[in-house]
């Protein structure tokens, strides 16, 4: 093969070399490079070198199936195969990877594969390895190849239920109760994992039910089985592999399995005969008593249904209740004075599941009701459950508009005495005979239905029932109709024939009406054409118009209802002017005059602030007047009521007027004494620096023991210029809340160098007479009468 692959390759590349040749030829151009002619090459040449690829033949591996039983021990390896090749070679050297190579698995130079260790096939039951051969060289001679190592399998596990298995099956059925399935880790592509299923043959539930043996699916044998006589059964299913062989490995459960119920039984009637008492006033639809009822069956599979078989369904009813007895209901209103007894036979009957029933020959399926009626004082009933009547508005009738009924349904027949429980209504009602009449006249509009109970009672205080009574208010042509105009106005350019707007009319009445529109004062401008069907254009008569032109326009449309008696109404409406463009959309309206009109409501409202604005203006002057009277009566008084204190606590001011004696005030006209030196020389006096120039014309203030106690304390005050000038006499800061006066402490004077004018004292009135005369008395005078 390499001495024919020898001359292939020459040739190869000769012929490689020429073409290089010949495309560096081609690429020279006139520049001189000499250019060597393209030999022409034969098909003959062509198809001479033109070989057919040559594929290498991979030699191949020869396997032997390599298996490996598990759990076998390995004390020592032991020997599962050989590893060899095809090649012929006279050296070979072997070795293997993947996995458990050279760990689990071993190979020796001469290709021998061993097995180190004992394996578990439900762990991993197969090993994929890989294989090399060497030469003496250690040159690989041959490719890799692939082999698998297989685990075969022994029995040496149980089967296993997974979980519990409940099962459950209808009584009286034939048909599949549960299915089972057990687990083997054994290969089930043999006889080790291969599961066969069986029922214990001991129990009694093997002659009930049976399973298959492959699929593990229970089924009951009979369909006999009854819940009422047992419920539940516990089966034992056994699980076996080596598929069910005595050799095999077995594994069992237990399947409770349950019988559910099927309405299978009759309802029966515990009692042949029952006796009840109602008393006669019992409400009709409300329950008379229970007829008890026994079924086997469970609640869900209770399904009876009950008849009255005679003339007594009439009056009663029947019906299951919640625990599926017999409801007895009154389905009519008893009466002892008609019938005081009724005796009737009730009948049960159910739709059954399976027949015949297990109870048929032992059930009850009919009662014997006996109903005694109780005799007692019943109200009095009514005629009707609810009474209606009608009653046009606006009228008093004069005579009743209808009546309501009652009657004492007990044998005494007692008189029925009736009264309206809602005070202030339109109604009235005859005690005696229950007759209704209207007390004043009535507005639908207003309200139109009126809603109210009649009480009935029987005489003496008796018995007493209650009924609605609706009393819808007829309508009646009362309501004049009204003007609807939208939007109403003239352009300047508007000519005659324009129609300047719509007018429309309502009506408070239910009642159909065909309005008529017509003006009530004729118009020299405008005009009204009545469509006929509740309309009427306003149209133009003489134009154009002015916005310039001070008078506003104006019509007075009169409308008439057309009802029976006709209603009409004069509606005065108001027109704008404005300019408009061609499509008489106005971009300006001439502003109207101010017209307003007041209700009488409205009036009303503002008289009364006028006069409560009134009186309060009126208390105000009264109480002024009245404080002026009051100061004038104190200006009046001629005494004095205060006197100067010592001590320093503030007292009542003006209104302490009875504390104290002031009679020492007046001893400086009897006796001055205090102010009087042995001398008989005049001194200088202190207040003659807050003095103002004498009055000739108000005569002197006599001086008493007091001004000289003043004098000198105020001459203590303004010498001593270390203390702080306090007041020893008690001078009132504040006068009493009636006094005009303010403060007159003498913190805020001073004897020295004051230029204060005290001549406002004069204007204080009496009582500070004294004190303006001692303030205003000049030096001279002062002295002048001592």
């Amino acid at each position: 093969m390499m001495a024919w692959l020898q001359p292939w390759t020459a040739g190869l590349v000769v012929t490689l070399a020429f073409l290089s040749f010949v495309v560096i030829a081609q690429g020279s151009g006139p520049s001189g490079v000499v250019v060597v002619p393209q030999r022409k090459v034969s098909p003959d040449v062509v198809k001479k070198e033109s070989h057919p690829v040559l594929v290498r033949k991979k030699r191949e591996w020869l396997w032997n199936s390599l298996y490996v039983q598990e759990e076998k021990p390995a004390p020592i390896p032991y020997k599962i195969g050989e590893l060899r090749s095809s090649l012929n070679s006279g050296v070979k050297k072997f070795t293997i990877e993947g996995e458990g190579a050279n760990d689990i698995f071993t190979v020796l130079e001469n290709g021998n594969l061993y097995v180190t260790t004992s394996l578990d096939r439900e762990k991993k039951a197969s090993y994929n390895l890989t294989a090399r051969m060497y030469d003496g060289n250690n040159k690989l001679i041959e490719d890799a190849g692939d082999f698998v190592v297989q685990v075969t399998d022994i029995n040496d596990n149980c089967p296993v239920f997974p979980r519990q298995y409940n099962g459950s099956i209808t009584e009286r059925t034939k048909s599949v109760v549960a299915s089972v399935k057990a687990f083997d880790a054994d290969d089930p592509n043999t006889h080790n994992g291969d599961l066969r299923y069986s029922l214990k043959r001991e129990d009694e539930t093997s002659a009930l039910f049976e399973i298959h043996p492959v699929t593990g699916v229970i089924t009951s044998k009979t369909n006999t089985l009854d819940r009422e006589t047992k419920s539940q059964y516990m089966v034992v299913v056994i699980a076996k592999d080596m598929q069910g062989m005595a050799t095999g490995c077995s594994a069992s459960t237990l399947v409770p399995i349950t019988i559910t119920d099927a309405n299978d039984n009759l309802a029966s009637f515990t009692r042949r005969e029952y006796e009840i008492s109602v008393p006669e006033n019992l409400n009709v639809n409300e329950k008379i008593g229970t007829l008890e009822v026994a079924d086997r069956d469970e609640m869900k599979n209770k399904q009876p249904w009950f008849s009255i078989a005679s003339e007594g369904g009439k009056v009663f009813s029947v019906k299951p209740g919640p625990h599926k007895n017999c409801i007895l209901m009154l389905k009519q209103a008893l009466d002892y004075e008609t019938q005081n007894s009724h005796t009737f036979t009730v009948k049960v009957e159910e739709d059954l599941q399976f027949s015949p029933a297990d109870n048929f020959k032992t059930a009850s399926t009919t009662a014997q009701v006996k109903i005694r009626v109780i005799d007692v004082d019943e109200p009095p009933v009514f005629t009707q459950t609810t009474y209606n009547f009608s009653v046009y508005e606006e009228r008093v009738e004069t005579r009743p508009f209808g009546a309501i009924q009652a009657r004492d349904p007990d044998r005494a027949k007692k008189r029925i005495e009736y009264s309206i429980l809602d005070a202030g209504l339109p109604f009235g009602i005859d005690p005696f005979t229950g007759q209704l009449s209207v007390l004043r006249k009535l507005d639908r509009e207003v309200q139109e239905r009126h809603e109210f109970q009649v009480k009935a009672q029987e005489e003496n205080d008796g018995l007493v029932s209650f009924v609605n009574v609706n009393i819808n208010v007829l309508d009646i042509n009362d309501n004049p109709p009204e003007l609807i105009a939208h939007d109403i106005f003239v352009c300047e350019n508007d000519v005659k024939g324009t129609v300047i707007g719509i007018l429309e009319a309502s009506d408070k009445d239910d009642r159909p009406a065909t309005f008529t529109f017509s003006l009530a004062v004729q118009s020299f401008n405008f005009s009204v054409k009545d469509h006929g069907n509740n309309t009427a254009a306003l149209i133009v008569e003489q134009g154009p118009f002015n916005l310039e032109d001070s008078s506003d326009y104006s019509v007075e449309v009169r409308i008439s209802d057309g009802d029976q008696p006709p209603l009409h109404s004069v509606t005065k409406l108001q027109i704008k002017s404005c300019q408009c463009d061609a499509k008489r959309v106005f971009s300006k309206c001439k502003a109207s005059k101010l017209r307003m009109g007041v209700s009488v409501h409205a009036l009303i409202a503002i008289l009364l602030c006028i006069l409560t604005i009134l009186v309060i203006v009126i208390l105000f002057v009264m109480r002024k007047n009245y404080q002026k009277d009051s100061l004038a009566s104190m200006k009046n008084s001629g005494e004095i009521h205060e006197q100067l204190v010592t001590y320093d606590e503030e007292g009542g001011g003006e209104m302490d007027t009875n504390g104290y004696d002031v009679s020492i005030l007046t001893s400086a006209c009897n006796d001055g004494s205090l102010l009087r030196h042995p001398d008989r020389l005049s001194h200088p006096s202190m207040y003659a620096m807050v003095q103002k120039p004498p009055h000739h014309s108000q005569p002197a203030a006599c001086k008493g023991d007091m001004a000289a106690m003043i004098e000198m304390k105020k001459d203590e005050a303004d010498h001593d210029r270390d203390g702080f000038p306090y007041d020893t006499l008690h001078i009132y800061g504040y006068e009493g809340p009636e006094s005009l006066a303010g403060s007159l402490s003498s913190l805020d004077s001073s004897s020295s160098g004051s230029n204060l004018d005290y001549d406002f004292l004069n204007d204080w009135g009496p009582r500070f007479k004294a004190l303006a005369e001692l303030y205003g008395v000049d030096d001279t005078d002062y002295y002048h009468q001592y």
